[in-house]
C-alpha cells in the first residue's frame, strides 16, 4: 500500500492543472467542454478561450467543482462549458484558476450540422497490474501515431475498459498520463466497462475482488464532463449526444432495465440519420464461452432502436449481420449490426475466436499488436474500417441506406431443416444427420450429440441418458416424460423418444432448464442457439 503523501509525489493532484480533457455535452459546433483536476487548495476554476492565433479578448467560462476523495488522493475536478464558439473554427484555451493556470492548447470546433466527418473508436484500453504507477505511454503512442496518420478523425469513442481497475485513482492518472497530448485537442467520450467500476479491498495485493455498481470513481471525475441525460437512476454513465447527423447512446454496465426503457425513448426523441450506441459487453459474441444474459435480451428491444452498437469486452474483433427480434438479415433497415472492437492497446485476448453464425466477419485477434476502428459517415453512406497498429485491415464494409446495401454484400445463412448451434458455434459433421426435431409445437434436440460436443460428460445406458455439465446433470428415459435431476425428479413436457440415427432427443428447453441453459430459435434462419449462464469451459473428467 502507498501513502497519500508518498503518492503526492509520484501523480497526486498538486495546483496546476492535469488531467486535462476535451467532451461534448452540447452541440460540437457552438460548445466545448473542458474538464481537469487539481489539488483541493485551489477551490475555484475557470477557462479562457478565444480564436487561435488571434488578440481578441478571452472569453471566460467558469467551471463546476467536484471534490473527490480518492484511495490515494483528495482532489478538485473542474469542468467548464465554452459556449458561443464558431463552427469549423481553431480555438485555443487554458484552464486553471487566478493563479494556477495550464498552458494554452487548441482545438476545431466542429462543422455546423456536418453530414461528412469520422470518428476513432477504441475499446479495452487497460493495462497494468497492482504496482504503481500503471503505465499507459505504449498506448498513448499508439493513439498518437493514429490520429498524426488520420487527421479527418474529429472525436473519439470508447467501448468500455478505460481502465484495468477503475476504482482506484493508479489506473486513473496512470490512463492521463498516457492520454496527455490527445485528449487536450480531440473530445475523448468513454463508455463504461466492467474493469471500470472493478475494485479491491486492497488494490495492491488484489484481494477480494467487487464492483461498484454506482461506478463511483468514473462518475465523480465525469460527472460534469458528460451530458447530464441518462436514466434518473444511473446517471453520468449512460448519456448520449449528437454530431452531425449521428446520435449517439453511452450505455452503462447496470440497471439494464432501466436503460432499455432510456434507450428506446432517447432513440424515439432523436431524428438523426444515423444512432449509434456504445456498451461493453457484447450480444454477437466471436469467443466459445462468453455469455451475456445479464445485457442480453434485456437491452434487446432498446439495441433494435439503433443502427450499430459498438462493444468490446472479448480483445477480439466481430462483425454481425444485422440482427432484430432473433433474426439475421442481409439488409441495414432489418436489424441493427454489433460491432466488437479488439484491444487497442496490445492486449490479446483470454477468448479464442471461433467462427458463430451471427458474425459476418471475425478477426482472431492473437498478435501483440492494438487494434481500432475509424467510421466514416458520409450522408446515407457508413464506412467501418478495423484497423491493426501495423496499417493491415482485418474488415471494411460500407453501410448504405439510400440503397439499403452492405458491401461487401454478405448473405445471413437461412437453413433448409433446423440446425442446431451452442453459443451460435455449430457443431459440425457429427450434427448433420442429427437435426432438431420439432413435434406438436415442441422442439427436440439429441441431447448426447449436443453435450458430447461442449465438452460435457455423457453416460448412454440402454433407453437412457445422462449429462452432467457445469457441475449439474439430467438423465432421461426414453419414452418417459419423467427426468432425474441433481434437485430430484423432474416432469417433461413431452416424453423422450428415439429418433434419427437411433439417439434419444429430449425436449430442448426441459434439458436446458437445470443446467443453466436456455435455447432460442431464429426463425427466419431456421436454426437453434443453445445459450448458457456461464462462461465455464467444460472438460469431461478423464479416469
Amino acid at each position: 500500500m502507498i501513502s497519500k503523501e508518498e503518492w503526492k509525489k509520484i501523480r497526486g493532484s498538486k495546483q496546476s492543472p492535469d488531467h486535462i480533457m476535451l467532451s461534448i455535452k452540447g452541440d460540437p459546433a457552438k460548445t466545448m467542454t473542458l474538464t481537469w483536476r487539481t489539488d483541493v487548495s485551489v477551490e475555484e476554476g475557470f477557462a479562457l478561450y478565444r480564436k487561435k492565433g488571434s488578440n481578441d479578448e478571452w472569453l471566460k467560462a467558469e467551471a463546476k467543482k467536484n471534490t473527490f476523495e480518492t484511495d490515494v488522493d483528495l482532489s478538485n475536478y473542474f469542468s467548464a462549458d465554452m459556449s458561443g464558439l464558431m463552427p469549423d473554427t481553431q480555438y485555443e484555451y487554458t484552464c486553471g484558476d487566478a493563479v494556477n493556470r495550464s498552458e494554452v492548447y487548441s482545438f476545431k470546433s466542429a462543422k455546423e450540422n456536418p453530414e461528412k466527418f469520422s470518428f476513432l473508436c477504441l475499446s479495452d484500453t487497460q493495462t497494468g497490474g497492482p504496482n504503481p504507477p500503471a503505465d499507459y505511454t505504449v498506448f498513448g503512442e499508439v493513439v498518437k501515431k493514429i490520429l498524426d496518420k488520420h487527421p479527418e478523425i474529429e472525436f473519439i469513442i470508447t467501448a468500455g475498459d478505460n481502465t484495468n481497475c477503475g476504482q482506484t485513482d493508479v489506473q486513473w492518472t496512470g490512463l492521463f498520463e498516457g492520454l496527455k497530448g490527445i485528449c487536450e485537442r480531440i473530445p475523448y467520450m468513454m463508455c463504461m466497462g466492467n474493469h471500470d467500476d472493478m475494485q479491491f479491498e486492497d488494490y495492491f495485493t488484489f484481494t477480494n475482488k467487487s464492483y461498484s455498481e454506482k461506478a463511483t470513481y468514473f462518475c465523480n471525475q465525469f460527472g460534469n464532463a458528460y451530458p447530464d441525460n441518462g436514466p434518473e437512476d444511473w446517471p453520468c454513465v449512460n448519456y448520449s449526444f449528437d454530431y452531425g447527423n449521428a446520435h449517439f447512446a453511452f450505455l452503462g454496465t447496470s440497471g439494464f432495465e432501466d436503460i432499455n426503457e432510456w434507450l428506446i425513448e432517447d432513440a424515439g426523441r432523436s431524428d438523426k440519420k444515423w444512432k449509434f450506441a456504445a456498451h461493453h459487453f457484447p450480444v454477437c459474441f466471436s469467443g466459445p464461452e462468453i455469455e451475456n444474459e445479464d445485457t442480453y435480451p434485456a437491452l434487446k428491444e432498446g439495441f433494435e432502436c439503433v443502427d450499430i452498437v459498438f462493444s468490446g469486452h472479448e480483445h477480439s474483433f466481430a462483425r454481425s449481420f444485422p440482427r432484430r427480434n432473433d433474426g439475421l438479415y442481409d439488409k441495414p433497415s432489418e436489424g441493427t449490426i454489433h460491432y466488437n472492437l479488439g484491444s487497442s492497446n496490445r492486449n490479446p485476448p483470454g477468448t479464442r475466436v471461433v467462427p458463430k453464425v451471427w458474425n459476418a466477419a471475425t478477426y482472431e485477434h492473437e498478435v501483440d499488436l492494438s487494434m481500432f476502428s475509424i467510421v466514416d459517415i458520409d450522408g446515407d453512406k457508413c464506412t467501418l474500417t478495423a484497423y491493426l497498429e501495423d496499417g493491415r485491415i482485418p474488415d471494411q464494409c460500407t453501410i448504405d441506406k439510400a440503397a439499403d446495401i452492405i458491401y461487401p454484400r454478405q448473405m445471413a445463412p437461412v437453413y433448409n431443416r433446423p440446425r442446431l448451434k451452442f453459443k451460435g458455434y455449430d457443431l459440425g459433421i457429427c450434427m448433420s444427420n442429427t437435426p432438431p426435431v420439432k413435434k406438436d409445437g415442441v422442439w427436440f434436440i439429441p441431447a448426447g450429440q449436443l453435450m458430447n460436443n461442449i465438452g460435457a460428460t455423457v453416460v448412454r445406458g440402454e433407453g437412457k441418458i445422462r449429462v452432467e455439465v457445469y457441475s449439474r446433470f439430467i438423465e432421461f428415459t426414453e419414452n418417459s416424460d419423467i427426468a432425474l435431476t441433481k434437485d430430484g425428479e423432474m416432469k417433461l413436457c413431452a416424453k423422450v423418444f428415439r429418433g434419427e440415427k437411433e439417439q434419444l432427443y429430449v425436449p430442448v428447453d426441459d434439458l436446458c432448464k437445470p443446467l443453466r441453459m436456455h435455447a432460442t430459435y431464429f426463425a427466419h434462419n431456421n436454426f437453434i442457439s443453445i445459450e448458457s449462464e456461464t462462461e465455464e469451459r467444460p472438460v469431461p473428467v478423464q479416469p
